[in-house]
């Protein structure tokens, strides 16, 4: 006879290895989703002006650190943008003093504010090579961007004419694939041998492109990398609840405001942080892998990035359909919180 199914789990405090949190108002409106129920996160750079330098990665910390709630013990881990003109020696600094844990790798032209990235990638080859004398991840928005190539298509092309060069010329380099969304990330990262692993995002495990255009073009399912197939989908949910150290968390979560996103042309981006641990739950519950939620949202990304786990547990336990939480406000509008389309019942109890 089969066991029944759990309603209570306890796992190590999760991590989130990829988080926008913005700026100013923004980030003092959205920092509190993130801080509710995460111990550390890897907060991107792409700011405007981006986080270029050492210097500017310690004000963006302390700006961070005067919006926590009093109390938090959250930590951000800061990135720094990699461009065409960043100084290897800087980028050494802000690793081997603490400040900066990663560098993020943005083509130029790929995403929200990432004019600034990278166009010539030899170019950068200087700061990859010392990142791979001293171990610093990369983290990398794996698409192209050439407009000749569709845009559900440039995350397997990235992967074939950008990222298999780069490691191949330099295969100590440790890369972290963010948020990928094709079976051929989740295939190549398999493959791999060493010093690669990827994030996987809680909307990319949940919708397909058919939840963004089938029936009307649904805005807050908007982000980049866009949603694809179902079978790429069904890919990343057999990635993320196999137990595999390559796959972890990272959300995504991208907040814009209402009016940015209902427009003529609407910002990409998802903001599922107040809502990451119930849908989690629910894909891995759904599964019948809910023992393996602590491995992708605790433990992976920590090992990856060679980090302690979290010392402190939380709960989670199954009952009643909880509501969606509102979003919260900020003085140029109200941001809108993924909606998974279907009811929640895991809920963080302590």
């Amino acid at each position: 006879m089969k066991d029944a199914a759990p309603t209570e789990i306890t796992l190590r405090r999760p991590d989130d290895w990829h988080l926008h949190l913005r700026d100013g108002d923004m980030l003092r409106a959205v920092l509190p989703d993130t801080a509710a129920h995460f111990g550390r996160a890897i907060i991107m750079p792409n700011l405007v002006p981006p986080v270029v330098t050492a210097a500017q990665a310690e004000a963006y910390r302390g700006r961070i650190m005067d919006a926590l709630p009093a109390g938090s013990q959250f930590q951000p881990l800061m990135t720094l943008y990699l461009t065409e003109d960043t100084a290897p020696a800087d980028v050494a600094m802000a690793f081997e003093s603490g400040l900066a844990t990663a560098v993020k790798l943005y083509p130029a032209g790929a995403t929200t504010n990432s004019a600034s990235g990278v166009s010539n990638f030899e170019n950068v080859r200087p700061v990859l090579d010392k990142m791979a004398e001293i171990g610093m991840p990369l983290c990398v928005h794996g698409e192209v961007t050439d407009p000749q190539v569709d845009i559900f298509d440039r995350e397997a092309v990235f992967i074939d004419k950008v990222l298999k060069p780069i490691r191949k010329a330099n295969p100590d380099l440790r890369v972290i694939m963010e948020h990928v969304t094709t079976e051929n990330a989740v295939d190549y990262v398999r493959d791999s041998k060493k010093n690669l692993a990827a994030t996987i995002t809680t909307h990319h495990l949940i919708i397909n492109r058919n939840h963004l255009l089938a029936g009307g073009i649904r805005p807050h399912y908007y982000c980049l990398p866009v949603a694809k197939r179902e079978r790429h989908r069904i890919a990343l949910v057999q990635a993320a609840v196999s137990g595999d150290e390559r796959f972890f968390l990272g959300t995504d979560s991208a907040p814009h405001t209402d009016p940015a996103k209902l427009q003529s042309c609407g910002c990409a981006g998802v903001y599922s942080a107040p809502v990451t641990m119930s849908c989690l739950a629910e894909v891995f519950d759904a599964a019948d892998k809910i023992k393996q939620l602590e491995a992708f949202a605790s433990l992976n990304g920590a090992r990856f990035y060679k980090l302690p786990p979290n010392d402190d547990m939380i709960t989670m336990t199954k009952g009643d359909a909880i509501p969606l939480p509102p979003g919260p406000s900020t003085p140029d509008g109200d941001v809108t919180v993924f909606d998974p389309g279907f009811d929640l019942h895991w809920r963080v109890s302590a």
